[in-house]
Parts: structure tokens; sequence; C-alpha cells
């Protein structure tokens, strides 16, 4: 049949992941480092996923396509949710969910050249797994929690991120870019089923980066609460910009 589509320019499109995050149907993703419509069926026409998009990448058209399937998009999203529900019990160890435990007093040395021996920085780690894509929704150690949702590169840029950020929060990592997956939903879930007091987001200068922020603004509306959040950018070499 003959209805509207959205069409993607590849080379406008610069991988953010925002139009992923906005589509509820689940029909876009990042692929090789750009948006892809995944699935015809899957994509209601309605383009909640245009401004969203920070460079004018996507555009409506008309051509020939499967009819859009509300049933199988909604079996999809069951099937999603029922996953992120599903705290993982057996199987890999990395997705097992656990909090840890870490005490106040100095670490013990570390071995370093030259035959010194220096402090170790204490981890500031609160809890296991730490991926968006794994962490289960109904975990313990969400109750009350402080939320630091922050892209993965973040860690990297500054020598004391743990101090300045990750003390005293639960963090979550992605990177919009590289997962195929909609984090918006995810956060969501999170939000609606437990108490969260607060949420702050660390991203990168890159425009790639706006998938993460536009993710967590779009689980705070879905989620109808008040949040308190904040948004910390951080330079390609750490600087904090704002």
């Amino acid at each position: 049949m003959i209805r509207q589509m959205i069409q993607i320019d590849e080379e406008l499109c610069n991988g953010c992941g925002a139009c992923a995050s906005a589509c509820h149907e689940g029909a876009l993703a990042i692929v090789n480092g750009k948006a892809k419509l995944m699935r015809d069926d899957y994509c209601d026409g309605l383009g909640n996923c245009l401004p969203a998009c920070p460079t004018g990448a996507i555009t409506f058209v008309e051509r020939e396509a499967a009819a859009y399937d509300e049933a199988a998009v909604k079996a999809k999203q069951a099937a999603e949710q029922k996953e992120a529900h599903a705290a993982p019990h057996f199987g890999c160890p990395g997705t097992r969910s656990r909090a840890i435990e870490r005490k106040e007093q100095a670490e013990e040395p570390c071995a370093c050249s030259g035959g010194t021996q220096e402090p170790a920085i204490a981890s500031r780690l609160s809890q296991w797994p730490v991926q968006i894509k794994l962490v289960p929704v109904n975990a313990p150690y969400f109750n009350r929690a402080k939320l630091l949702i922050a892209a993965d590169c973040t860690a990297f840029s500054r020598a004391d991120f743990h101090e300045r950020f990750m003390k005293n929060h639960v963090t979550l990592v992605g990177c919009p870019k590289l997962d195929m997956v909609d984090y918006a939903e995810k956060l969501t879930e999170i939000l609606r089923h437990n108490d969260i007091q607060s949420i702050r987001v660390v991203r990168m200068e890159v425009p790639c980066c706006g998938g993460i922020e536009h993710a967590v603004k779009s689980a705070l509306l879905n989620s109808g609460k008040m949040i308190p959040w904040q948004v910390v950018t951080l330079a390609t070499d750490g600087t904090i910009l704002d």
C-alpha cells in the first residue's frame, strides 16, 4: 500500500540516537552510526521522530510500504517490558544484580613504579550491573536512589569522575550511538516503579551524546513524576562546560 513514511538522509544524520528514543514503536535504530528504519510495519507514519532530530535528517515521503501493525508493536513492547522487569538469577554473571558495600577507611596501597607506594583511590561504584540495557528495573538499590545517568565516554575524560559524579549515586551508563535500544522506555520503567530522589545526566559535548539527554527527558515526561534533574556537559578534554 502507498502511505506516508519517514525518510532518513544519511548525509545529514549524525547518529545521535534522539530519533530512536522518540520512536515509541521501536521502528528506528542506530546501525553503523546512522539512524535506520528497521521495519515499515512498526512505523505509524506520525513522525514523532521528526522534531527530535537535531540535524533535520528526517522527512516524510509517500511510498509503497507495509501497513502499520499495531498488534505486532504492542507484542514487541510487552516482550521488552517483561524482559526489563525480570531480574536475572542465572546465566551470565555480568547480568546478576547486586549492591556493592564500600568501607570508608583508606584502601589498600598499590605498588607503583619506582618501588614507591601510593594510596589507591576508592571506587564509588555502588551497584552492578551499570549498563542501562542490563540493569533490572526493580533492583532494590533503586529505592530512594539518586541516579547518575552517564554516557560511556564521560568517565574516561576526568580523573575525579568517581568522587565528583558517582559518589552517593546509583550509576547507569550507555552509548546512544552504539546501543541499538530505546533508553527512554527502560528509564521510564525505572522511574515509574521506584522512588527516585534525583537524576544527574553527564554527557560529552559531541552531538551523539544528545540521545542520552533526550532519553532522560522523555522518561521524565512519560513517567509522570516531578523529579529534580540536571545535565552536566563535558568537553572532550574533560572540562565542565555547564
